[in-house]
C-alpha cells in the first residue's frame, strides 16, 4: 500500500527527480517572501511567534533531560536569552535505535513522503525561521529569509530526492532462477530490505545554520537513520525550531519522534564523546579545520561528510565588461560580510595589468577601481546595511582589525564600522581590501574568513592559473573564478579545475554571484580537494548512509 504521503507529495518529487537530472532551474519553494505564497499574515505572525521565543525555554519532550542551557549571543546585539534542553548523549542515541526500527518500517516511499512533508512544514514557518536565521547569525534579512528557510529547504528536498532515487534502484523482492539443463531449475526467492547504518549526528554551523544543516539531516533520515542535531553554541534557536516540527510530523504519522533530537553540550568533550560512540555511524559537519579534521582522524566507527575552511580565488586576466566585472565583485566581497564559505578571498591579477574594452588598466588601476566600486554599491546606509548584516564571531573581528594593521598587505581599503540605527548593538563591518605580491603567501594562503580580500599580483596570467590550482589542491575552495576574453585563458583555467577539482565561474557580470549556488542545479562542493570531501548534493552524499540486507529461501 502506497504511503498516503508519498501520495501527496508524489508530484513535487517528480519534478524534484527530473530537477536533478536536467540540472536546469527548478524550486520547490518561493524564494520571494510573498503573501501569495505565505499568506496575507505570514510575515507579521513569524515574526510574532519568534519573539515569543526569546527569553523562555524550549520545551521539547526528549530523554535524558539533565538541565538547561542558553548564551546565545546576537551579532546585531539583540537579546535572545533562550533555554534550551541539555540531555544526556546516551539516552539521546538509545531513543534514536529505538525508533529506527518503525522508521525502517515505513519503507522507502514511507520515508520519503514523510520527510518531504517535513520540509513543507518548514516552508510554512519560513517567517519565523528567517528571523531566527537572522538574529543568530548576522545575516541581513533577505538572505537570512532565502538561505535561511526556502533555499534551505530545497537543499533538503535535493538530498531527499537522490535518496529516494539511490533506495528506489535497490528491488524489495526478486525470483531467482538457473535453468539445470534437463533437471529441474534451482529457484530461490530473495528479498532485499534498505536498512540504515546506525544514528547520524549533524554538526551545526554559526553561519547557516539550516542551509548547512538540512543536506545531512534530510540525507540521513530519508535512508532510514535516527538524527542526533548538535547545534552550533551560537546558532541554537533556528535547529531547535527545525528539530521541533520534524518531531511533530513524525508523531502525526506514528513514528517515535525521538528519531531526531536536539543535543545542546555545554562542554566540547560530550560532543567529542557524542560523535565518536559506537552507535554513531554517519557525522555531518561545516566548520573550521581544526575540530573537522579531529572528526575525521578520530571518528573512525562513522562516515564523515565534512566541509572545512578554504582559500577561494579568481584569476582576472582580461575583460570586456570592465565596470559590470567591479560591479560583480564588489556585491559578492561584500554580501553577508564575506562570511560565505564561497566568497572569494583572493584576486590574481597580472603585475602588467589587464585589457579591458575601457583599455589597458594596470594591476593599482583595479585595485582602486575595486575599492571604489566597494564603496559606491555601500554608499547608501540603507543598502549597505541589508547587504553586509552584521559579524557573526568576535574571531571574525579580530581578523578585520588585522587586515586594518596593514600586517598582512598593503591596505587598498580599510574596514570601516557603521551603525545600524534598527540594532544600534550590531556589529557592522565593510569590506577590507588589500594588495600583495605572490610572493607573500603566509597573508593569502590560508582562509580569513570574513570581509577581507587580497589582491594578490602574479607575473601573468600563466602564473595565476598555476597558483590558483595549487591553492585549490593544497588548501581547497568550494569556488573559483575566471575574468577573461580569451577562449585559450579560459580553457586553461577550465583544466586546471578539473585537476583540481572546484567549480568555476566564467566571466560574471549579471545577477549571478560566485558565492551562490542553486539548489537542484549548482554541486556545492566537489569533495575532490581539502575544503569538503562531500558535496550537496549528489548519488555519493547518500549511498553510502544506508545498507542492503538480504533474506533468501527456496521457492
Amino acid at each position: 500500500m502506497v504511503h498516503p504521503l508519498f501520495e501527496k507529495h508524489r508530484t513535487k518529487l517528480e519534478n524534484a527527480l527530473k530537477a536533478i537530472q536536467t540540472r536546469g532551474y527548478w524550486a520547490a519553494y518561493n524564494e520571494i517572501p510573498s503573501p501569495k505564497t505565505y499568506g496575507e499574515t505570514a510575515a507579521e505572525d513569524g515574526k510574532h511567534a519568534f519573539e515569543a521565543q526569546l527569553g523562555q525555554k524550549f520545551e521539547i519532550d526528549q530523554p535524558g533531560q539533565t538541565g538547561w542551557m542558553g548564551g546565545e549571543q546576537s551579532p546585531f546585539g539583540v537579546e535572545l536569552n533562550v533555554q534550551y534542553p541539555v540531555c544526556e548523549a546516551q539516552a539521546l542515541i538509545d531513543a534514536g535505535q529505538k525508533a529506527m526500527l518503525g522508521w525502517q518500517a515505513a519503507g522507502c516511499e514511507g520515508r520519503t513522503g514523510i520527510c518531504i512533508e517535513m520540509l513543507d512544514r518548514l516552508n510554512m514557518q519560513s517567517f519565523e525561521l528567517a528571523h531566527a536565521v537572522m538574529m543568530t547569525t548576522g545575516q541581513g534579512w533577505m538572505m537570512a529569509f532565502q538561505a535561511g528557510a526556502p533555499h534551505a529547504q530545497d537543499r533538503g528536498l535535493e538530498a531527499v530526492t537522490y535518496a529516494y532515487r539511490e533506495q528506489s534502484f535497490v528491488p524489495t523482492e526478486a525470483i531467482w532462477e538457473k535453468p539445470q539443463g534437463k533437471n529441474p531449475p534451482l529457484v530461490m526467492k530473495k528479498h532485499f530490505e534498505v536498512v540504515g547504518r546506525g544514528v547520524s549526528v549533524v554538526v551545526g554551523c554559526g553561519t547557516f545554520p539550516t542551509w548547512n544543516t538540512y543536506p545531512g539531516l534530510f540525507a540521513a533520515l530519508a535512508t532510514g537513520n535516527a538524527v542526533i542535531v548538535k547545534p552550533h553554541s551560537n546558532a541554537i534557536l533556528p535547529a531547535a525550531m527545525t528539530v521541533r516540527i520534524v518531531r511533530t510530523v513524525l508523531a502525526e504519522n506514528g513514528i517515535d519522534p525521538n528519531l531526531v533530537t536536539l543535543c545542546v553540550a555545554a562542554l566540547h568533550e560530550t560532543t567529542q564523546q557524542l560523535v565518536t560512540h559506537a552507535a554513531v555511524k554517519s557525522i555531518d559537519f561545516t566548520g573550521g579545520n581544526v575540530f573537522g579534521q579531529w572528526l575525521i582522524d578520530n571518528c573512525r566507527q562513522a562516515q564523515v561528510y565534512a566541509e572545512l575552511a578554504g582559500v577561494n580565488n579568481i584569476v582576472i586576466d582580461s575583460t570586456d565588461a570592465y565596470k559590470s566585472m567591479l560591479r560583480n565583485l564588489a556585491f559578492t566581497l561584500s554580501l553577508y560580510s564575506g562570511q560565505m564559505c564561497t566568497t572569494s578571498q583572493v584576486l590574481f591579477v597580472p603585475a602588467g595589468g589587464i585589457e579591458t574594452e575601457e583599455g589597458h588598466k594596470s594591476c593599482e588601476d583595479v585595485c582602486d577601481d575595486l575599492a571604489r566600486t566597494i564603496e559606491g554599491t555601500l554608499a547608501k546606509p540603507e543598502v549597505a546595511l541589508a547587504v553586509l548584516g552584521a559579524v557573526q564571531s568576535a574571531d571574525t573581528l579580530r581578523r578585520i582589525d588585522e587586515a586594518n594593521s596593514g600586517t598582512l598587505g598593503q591596505v587598498i581599503l580599510a574596514s570601516k564600522k557603521l551603525v545600524n540605527p534598527e540594532f544600534p548593538n550590531a556589529e557592522v563591518r565593510t569590506p577590507a581590501l588589500l594588495a600583495c605580491d605572490a610572493a607573500d603567501e603566509k597573508s593569502y594562503m590560508e582562509e580569513r574568513f570574513g570581509p577581507i580580500t587580497f589582491v594578490v599580483r602574479v607575473a601573468d596570467t600563466a602564473a595565476a592559473i598555476a597558483l590558483s590550482e595549487r591553492v585549490v589542491s593544497t588548501h581547497g575552495a568550494l569556488t573559483a573564478g575566471i575574468y577573461s576574453t580569451k577562449p585559450d585563458v579560459i580553457d586553461a583555467m577550465t583544466a586546471a579545475t578539473w585537476r583540481s577539482k572546484v567549480a568555476l565561474s566564467i566571466n560574471l557580470t549579471s545577477g549571478v554571484y560566485v558565492n551562490q549556488s542553486s539548489a537542484f542545479s549548482d554541486y556545492h562542493g566537489t569533495g575532490g580537494n581539502p575544503a569538503a570531501n562531500a558535496s550537496y548534493s549528489d548519488s555519493a552524499f547518500v549511498a553510502n548512509r544506508f545498507r542492503v540486507i538480504q533474506r533468501r529461501y527456496h521457492g
